[in-house]
């Protein structure tokens, strides 16, 4: 149902545990993947046709990057799905942690998105961004500067749905909760427990695995997704469908 037919999509953030399996659902969808990442990240994996590493707050390398990925044919999408945080409170929010946290989740992909988007305007078949976000952008889970610069995506996303439209331009956005990645196998490690205690908040019982928000991001830069724009698609186990938790004390 999903054919790229061979067309470039990008991916940042592609070395980690949901890029891994962007890549892997985007190469069995026939796209071929330019994989961007940090220096030390591994993009040897099968399915990726260009690695390239550098850093997302650098500005000088993030348009050096988008000229060469625009130099030929022009990518069919692009999927911003780099993200990092560690001020999990209010008091932990420095002015460092603030300006890194703002600047890598919200900055440097509407910065690369600007880049890029002169040449995906009026493409055969047009072309689209997906932006990872968080359910951190629509509700209180804590690490507040993160929480903002995802929500401050969203916005960006409408914008470029909204006024490049007409360019045959699409901007979607996939809300994941708590995704199942290596970090949370360390803090299983840890905290045995975690993992039951925090599940018991989502009506599905369990965290989301990175697969499924690979699934759901794909879809919406693909081709099946062509009346789509201007949308941000939960893939949370329910998490904000409901609060569990309050209907189990009242229950």
């Amino acid at each position: 149902m999903i054919d790229f037919g061979g067309r470039s999509v990008i991916v940042t953030g592609a070395g980690g545990g949901l890029g891994k399996a962007l890549v892997q659902v985007l190469a069995a969808c026939n796209a071929r993947v330019i994989a961007c990442d940090v220096e030390g990240m591994d993009l040897s994996a099968e399915g990726i046709a260009e690695a390239h590493h550098f850093d997302l707050l650098d500005d000088a390398a993030v348009a050096a990057f988008a000229a060469r990925a625009t130099s030929g044919t022009p990518p069919a999408a692009v999927i911003s799905n780099a993200g990092w945080t560690r001020a999990e409170t209010l008091a932990a929010v420095t002015t460092e942690a603030l300006d890194r946290e703002m600047n890598l989740n919200f900055r440097s992909a509407a910065l690369l998105s600007q880049a890029l988007l002169p040449s995906m305007r009026n493409q055969p078949g047009g072309s689209a961004f997906v932006f990872v976000s968080s359910v951190n952008a629509l509700a209180h889970f804590g690490n507040p500067a993160y929480a903002a610069a995802k929500a401050g995506l969203l916005a960006w996303m409408r914008a470029i749905a909204t006024e490049e439209g007409g360019n045959g331009v699409r901007a979607n956005a996939i809300v994941p909760g708590s995704i199942r990645t290596g970090a949370w196998e360390h803090r299983i490690a840890e905290k045995p427990e975690i993992l039951g205690a925090v599940s018991r908040l989502y009506p599905l019982g369990r965290l989301v695995e990175p697969v499924e928000v690979a699934r759901a991001a794909v879809f919406l830069a693909s081709p099946a997704a062509s009346g789509i724009t201007g949308v941000s698609l939960n893939v949370d186990a329910g998490l904000l469908a409901s609060n569990l938790p309050f209907l189990n004390e009242i229950a």
